[in-house]
């Protein structure tokens, strides 16, 4: 319950931005901030939560997220100015960085059995790919009936059910060792993010060349450097710079970048498309991507499954294969494009998007040791989050300097550009499945958990896809 809450609140929003644009006078700018305001924070916060968790306590951690993202969508859902929702969706991102990352991290210590722990992710994954598909059609109904703040308040109800529920069914668990607090590289993380996503979201209205950009990009680039060099240093790191030596777990990470990033841009194209190019209102834009919704309820548990039978490499390469050919299908997209060509480009996205979440997940996670899984897990989810705050500010930013262009031909036109780089992460998905997933990418995870704790057993790794 709690992991559909923050997935659907991923992509409800979406339907609802020409509504707040209209309602609250926001720039394209502005429309950006609030969906990237709580992504970004999200992303900051997530590994500093599974950490905290493995700490003291998961499920007190848990239950601590869930009333803050009860008490952020109230907020939100009453906010009198668009400065004011910004800062509430942070209030609603604080909460949801303690969900999705402890969560898992109760999974993977409960289910130990390979085969029962794929099983266990794939309803993870199903849940939060259900929840993030169905989001467009259940925020144009509550837009159109409601007004836009109802897509806030949706979440109340969960979210104090699933307070109740995990008090009642979740048991209380910790890691062995307690990890030490990482301030300094929490402020990197932070800054880091930040200050890369405002420099690409502000970068067409201040001047690519602006002292206020470039000197933004370097500092993203000035604490990126911060974190090589000084995360090894510590004992207990917030990000274990080791893990990357895993090849599972890097390209898990660029995979979930790639396939969120592609997500993100996906539904922020087709939102403005849908509602100001073609004139649908809410209800209508969100029934037209349905069919994006059912292959997405439709594959996601079939993924689940297919990665503890054979393994994550054909859930990824199909996965990519499929966002790039929806995408493909929509780089011409002008006024008139016809209805077949949306539906078969939004069941391909469905597919496509359905297939991904759970090999992302197991793979992460396969070859580390137990006791940092919810450090894993942290980082696997950390890396969504961050595509999807990269996806709505690339994608936004060139649409934007598109429709800024005096040679500009319409929002339709605009859009074109965007969905070329839905394209290539699709494509990358594809790339990084089949590259990641084979006996030297294995090797690379079974040494690198053996490094990581020698003394632990580590997590079980799924080698039948290198067997078939």
């Amino acid at each position: 319950m709690s992991l559909f809450i923050v997935g659907l609140d991923n992509t409800i929003l979406n339907v609802a931005l020409p509504s707040i644009r209209s309602d609250l006078d926001a720039s394209m700018s502005e429309l950006q901030w609030t969906i990237d305001a709580y992504t970004l924070v999200l992303a900051s916060l997530l590994m500093l939560a599974g950490s905290t968790a493995d700490r003291i306590g998961r499920r007190r951690v848990f239950q601590t997220g869930l009333v803050l993202f009860a008490l952020g969508s109230l907020l939100c859902g009453v906010a009198p100015g668009l400065d004011w929702l910004i800062a509430f969706r942070v209030i609603q991102a604080i909460g949801g960085s303690m969900l999705n990352p402890v969560a898992m991290s109760i999974i993977t210590n409960t289910f130990t059995e390979p085969r029962e722990r794929a099983r266990a992710i794939g309803v993870w994954g199903a849940v939060v790919g259900v929840s993030m598909a169905l989001g467009p059609i259940v925020g144009g109904a509550l837009v159109d009936s409601l007004g836009w703040r109802s897509v806030f308040w949706i979440n109340l109800p969960v979210a104090i059910a699933a307070i109740v529920l995990t008090a009642l069914f979740v048991p209380e668990s910790k890691a062995a060792h307690a990890r030490r607090a990482d301030p300094v590289g929490q402020a990197l993380v932070f800054t880091f993010l930040l200050s890369l996503t405002y420099a690409i979201i502000e970068g067409p209205e201040a001047g690519w060349t602006s002292p206020l950009i470039i000197g933004l990009f370097a500092l993203s680039a000035g604490c990126l450097a911060g974190l090589s060099g000084y995360e090894p240093r510590r004992a207990e790191p917030l990000i274990d710079l080791r893990f990357f030596r895993s090849a599972p777990f890097t390209g898990a990470t660029v995979i979930g970048v790639c396939a969120f990033a592609a997500m993100s841009g996906f539904l922020f194209l087709n939102t403005l498309y849908l509602q100001d190019a073609r004139d649908f209102s809410p209800i209508e834009a969100g029934l037209r991507t349905l069919p994006m919704a059912l292959m997405t309820v439709v594959c996601a548990p079939i993924s689940g499954r297919l990665v503890g039978r054979i393994g994550p490499r054909v859930p990824l390469v199909v996965a990519g294969i499929a966002i790039a050919a929806s995408a493909g299908l929509l780089t011409g997209l002008d006024d008139h494009t016809s209805t077949a060509r949306m539906v078969a480009a939004y069941t391909l996205f469905g597919i496509g998007f359905g297939l991904v979440n759970a090999p992302i997940t197991n793979t992460a996670v396969s070859g580390m040791p137990r006791a940092q899984a919810g450090v894993a897990a942290a980082i696997a989810s950390t890396s969504r989050q961050v595509g999807q705050s990269f996806g709505v500010a690339v994608v936004g930013t060139t649409m934007a300097s598109v429709l800024a262009a005096p040679s500009a031909g319409g929002l339709a036109a605009a859009t074109h550009t965007g969905w070329w780089i839905v394209l290539g992460c699709g494509a990358a998905v594809a790339c990084l499945g089949m590259l990641t997933t084979g006996r030297w990418a294995l090797r690379t995870a079974e040494r690198t958990g053996a490094e990581l704790m020698p003394q632990t057993p580590p997590l079980e790794l799924e080698t039948t896809d290198v067997r078939r």
